[in-house]
């Protein structure tokens, strides 16, 4: 048996691969945009894993640098995670918020159109009611939480590239 060193444990993934995911959540997300299947905010999030944490597929949190030292965030993200671990939700870590707002809708500031900025810190994606969800790109997503948490790292983080 080959022994593999911390290094290796660690997990660095290839750059490939990590944009092979990056790009699957974009896919992920712009799919289940029109679909309905999109919670944006932490206390919208919070709300909707209360009341049907069985529907949630996916947990992604995001933060830019000065979001780092924003204790509050980072509570509200603790607790959230805490809650997605014990009900088997996967969860992302992802550091671009400008990014993820030009996905889901907003434009790069963030704003929907002529609305207040959206709370971009905690999107979750659920599955839409009418049907099993089967999207290649989300089983992508949801392998890489998988293989991420059997090397102890139990919130992966994902860059999303600009366009």
């Amino acid at each position: 048996m080959y022994n593999m060193t911390f290094e290796e444990l660690s997990g660095d993934y290839s750059q490939e691969r990590m944009d092979s995911v990056a790009k699957a959540l974009e896919e992920v997300l712009t799919s289940a945009l029109p679909q309905g299947c999109i919670t944006v905010g932490v206390y919208e999030a919070a709300k909707s894993l209360n009341v049907d944490p069985d529907n949630v597929v996916l947990c992604i949190l995001a933060t830019d640098d000065e979001d780092v030292k924003d204790v509050a965030l980072q509570i509200h993200f603790t607790l959230i995670q805490a809650f997605c671990c014990e009900n088997d939700i996967n969860i992302l870590r992802v550091n671009n918020t400008r990014r993820l707002a030009e996905i889901l809708g907003g434009g790069s500031g963030g704003k929907p159109s002529g609305g207040e900025p959206m709370d971009l810190h905690c999107v979750l994606v659920t599955s839409p009611h009418s049907t099993s969800w089967k999207d290649p790109a989300l089983s992508k997503v949801n392998r890489f939480c998988r293989e991420s948490r059997c090397m102890d790292q139990w919130v992966p983080i994902i860059n999303l590239p600009e366009r």
